[in-house]
């Protein structure tokens, strides 16, 4: 429990030195996604994000690797700290949105 507490402040501190927005919203911010992870982890989940363009995207998507496809090979490319990544289940594909960008 302390490790999971610890992860959403490190996560809310990193988006408030990012945005310089209250750290209260931060944090909000910071345990939506954490939710929403856990969520993914336990089966298919509707849930919304802003787009780059400013545009709100519907996404159900999934963490469980029950949904998930079969991979060969090792994904090569650093991480990025900042974008969740998630399968779509409707497109059944990988996709990714911007941490601060969930609703």
């Amino acid at each position: 429990m302390k490790t999971i507490l610890k992860n959403i402040m490190i996560e809310a501190w990193k988006f408030f030195r990012t945005t310089g927005k209250e750290f209260s919203e931060c944090l909000k911010q910071a345990w939506r996604n954490f939710k929403l992870v856990q969520a993914m982890k336990k089966g298919i989940v509707k849930f919304y994000f802003t787009k780059v363009n400013g545009e709100v995207r519907e996404a159900w998507g999934t963490l469980n690797e029950k949904f998930l496809p079969v991979i060969s090979g090792i994904d090569k490319r650093k991480k990025n700290e900042f974008v969740q990544v998630y399968f779509d289940t409707e497109k059944q594909e990988y996709r990714c949105f911007k941490k601060l960008n969930l609703i």
